[in-house]
Order: structure tokens, then C-alpha cells, then sequence
């Protein structure tokens, strides 16, 4: 019987592209039919060491260039900068499993589904950018969502607060304004693409919210004094609003939290 712990080092730790969406896939298919083991191996690998593709290059976020819709070349840039964000979602979700041991096996059952599903959506706005003769690796990124995982690495809770808790659900608040822009533009395949992650993002934030308010409670924390401390300590600067709050709440936020978030805002 395969180990997830052993996947997830193959995922983290080797650079090629299809043999990680190969593992993904492979992983989900095996828990999905009880043919994976939970075994923990003793071996974790430093988060350092942590293996990317050569391409694309990486950039801090301020160095990006703006990236408008109203060419083919922006939608390229666009959803080159979509591809990016859900394939390192990918490895946010497979170092989620393979760092922190000792945990339910609900939890790995829940981050592997996760990382099954940004692979699913990795392929998915590929395959749609190269209707812009670009694939993923042509263009430069940002490696933003990765400095947050690496400033988180030696606490689960901290890294439930602020990578999912945090950045993606950001991208709760802002994927209906990009659907919205799409449809003005008639890019009927980029709304269903935007649209299917969307709704699987909410779900991803959901399961965020779920693990880190139980495990919270189980080491005798309050979820929302804790979720205020982690992100005035692993955060830098100010959270970004407006705040989707209908679906920030559907995803696990409670009034109180949202109502903090904007009070923040405004400090």
C-alpha cells in the first residue's frame, strides 16, 4: 500500500510538472478507494529544500507588471498569473499534509482533496491561456503565496490563518469582479474556468476555517482571539477589503471576525 507522506515528499521535493499532477491524481484516487496508508515515516524534508519548476522565473509581487484584459496579451498575463497562484496552491496543499504530522486523518484526507482540486484547476486555466499561444512557464511570476508558507512553517494554526484564513480567501472577495470583467469581454471558456474555482475556493477557505477553529478549541484557544494574534504576527500590513462577507461566512467566517477584518482597515 502506497504512503501519502511518501507522495507528498515526491510532490514537494521533485520539479516536474506532470509527474506532480500524475502523484496528485494518483493519491486522490488511492484514498478515494481506501488504498492509501496514513503511516506517519518519520522523515520530513526542510521546507528550504522545497523543489520548483525552473520556469517561470519569480518575482516579488511589487515587481510584476499590470496586467489589463482589453488585449490578447493581457488575458495571456491574466491567466498566466491564475496558473501560477493555483500551481503553487498545489504544493500550499501537499506541504499542509506533509509537515504537520500527528494530525486526524480526516485532515489529510481534506488538504489532499484540496491539492487534487487546484491541480484540477491548474490544468484547467492551462489549457485555456494557450487559446493565447502561452503556457504556463512563458511568462514570469510571483512567489508571494509561498513567502506566507514559508513565515508559517512551524505552526499549523498560523498556517490555517493566514494561507487559507487569509490569501485565498482574498480571492473570495475579489474572482466575482475578474468573472464579471470576463463576461463584458464575451470570454464565455474564461468565466467557466473562473467560475468552477470559485466555487471550489469556497469550499478550500471552508475547510481552512473548519481545521483551524477544532484544532484551536482542542489546544484550549479561543479560534477568534487566536485567528486576530496569528495575523498581526505572521502578516505583514493590513488585510485587503472590501470583504465578500455573504460568502466569506458561507466559507466559515463568523460576523465577528469579518467585522475585525474591516475594523483593521481603517486603522
Amino acid at each position: 500500500m502506497e504512503n501519502l507522506f511518501e507522495i507528498a515528499e515526491h510532490c514537494l521535493f521533485d520539479g516536474d510538472i506532470a509527474a506532480k499532477l500524475n502523484h496528485t491524481r494518483r493519491a486522490k484516487q488511492l484514498c478515494d478507494a481506501g488504498a492509501l496508508a496514513f503511516d506517519d515515516t518519520g522523515r520530513v524534508l526542510a521546507m528550504a529544500d522545497t523543489v520548483f519548476p525552473a520556469r517561470p522565473i519569480l518575482a516579488m509581487p511589487r515587481d510584476m507588471p499590470r496586467r489589463r484584459l482589453d488585449s490578447d496579451a493581457g488575458k495571456a498575463a491574466f491567466f498566466h498569473a491564475l496558473a501560477h497562484i493555483e500551481f503553487v496552491a498545489i504544493y500550499l496543499a501537499w506541504d499542509m499534509v506533509y509537515r504537520f504530522r500527528g494530525l486526524p486523518a480526516d485532515f489529510y484526507r481534506d488538504w489532499l482533496a484540496v491539492a487534487a482540486e487546484e491541480a484540477e484547476h491548474f490544468e484547467m486555466i492551462r489549457e485555456h491561456m494557450r487559446r493565447y499561444s502561452v503556457d504556463y512557464g512563458d511568462l514570469p511570476a510571483h512567489r508571494g503565496l509561498w513567502t506566507h508558507a514559508e513565515d508559517t512553517v512551524g505552526d499549523v494554526l498560523a498556517r490555517l490563518a493566514v494561507v487559507p484564513r487569509c490569501m485565498e480567501a482574498r480571492g473570495l472577495d475579489v474572482t466575482p469582479g475578474m468573472i464579471a470583467k470576463l463576461q463584458a469581454l464575451g470570454d464565455v471558456p474564461g468565466v467557466a474556468v473562473l467560475t468552477q474555482i470559485y466555487q471550489d475556493e469556497i469550499g478550500h477557505v471552508e475547510r481552512g476555517s473548519y481545521w483551524f477553529k477544532r484544532l484551536s478549541a482542542e489546544r484550549g484557544l479561543n479560534p477568534e482571539q487566536h485567528y486576530q494574534t496569528l495575523l498581526l504576527t505572521h502578516y505583514q500590513g493590513k488585510p485587503k477589503g472590501p470583504f465578500n462577507r455573504e460568502v466569506r461566512i458561507i466559507a466559515g467566517f463568523s460576523d465577528h471576525e469579518i467585522d475585525w477584518l474591516e475594523e483593521r482597515l481603517h486603522e
